[in-house]
């Protein structure tokens, strides 16, 4: 069962990276700098489903310092990291609640990884000014994270099938 897991796990590190990097390739651009769609976020929501709390923290963790030291720079890799630290927290949130989907906790973790970065950004830069940039991103996570729970829902219900833990 442990090795399975751990198996499972190096595939969504993978995995992660493997959408990570074509992200990075695609010329997306709405005129907001820094804004992506997420596409590493299904590996992480999916883990979370699968393989469960500790383990896609890892990932996520794991996720963030590849991209970062692979595609990205010190400064990239601290906005993700907060990113990615708030969105790992609300989306456990949101799973406790039981009150949402797939869907709503992917929500939620694209609007407050964008909550995560805008933070971070003001803190660094000084300035309060990037707050005007918020709800842009809160639509752009919204619907980046409403994409990625209905992929992360088939996944999900896909492998709860096929996969025995």
């Amino acid at each position: 069962m442990k090795t399975n897991k751990v198996a499972l796990l190096g595939l969504f590190i993978a995995l992660a990276f493997v959408l990570s990097y074509i992200e990075f390739l695609l010329p997306f651009s709405i005129g907001i700098p820094g804004a992506k769609i997420g596409l590493a976020n299904l590996a992480v929501v999916v883990a979370l489903f699968i393989i469960g709390k500790k383990d896609a923290l890892v990932l996520s963790i794991i996720r963030v310092l590849l991209v970062g030291l692979t595609f990205g720079n010190l400064a990239m890799t601290m906005y993700s990291i907060a990113g990615a630290a708030l969105s790992y927290l609300m989306m456990l949130i949101g799973m406790k609640t039981k009150k949402l989907s797939i869907t709503g906790v992917s929500v939620l973790g694209g609007v407050f990884h964008n909550v995560g970065q805008i933070i971070v950004a003001m803190l660094v830069l000084e300035t309060s000014g990037l707050i005007y940039y918020l709800p842009f991103l809160v639509i752009i996570g919204t619907i980046s994270g409403v994409v990625i729970g209905v992929l992360a829902a088939m996944i999900v219900e896909r492998l709860r099938r096929n996969l025995r833990f």
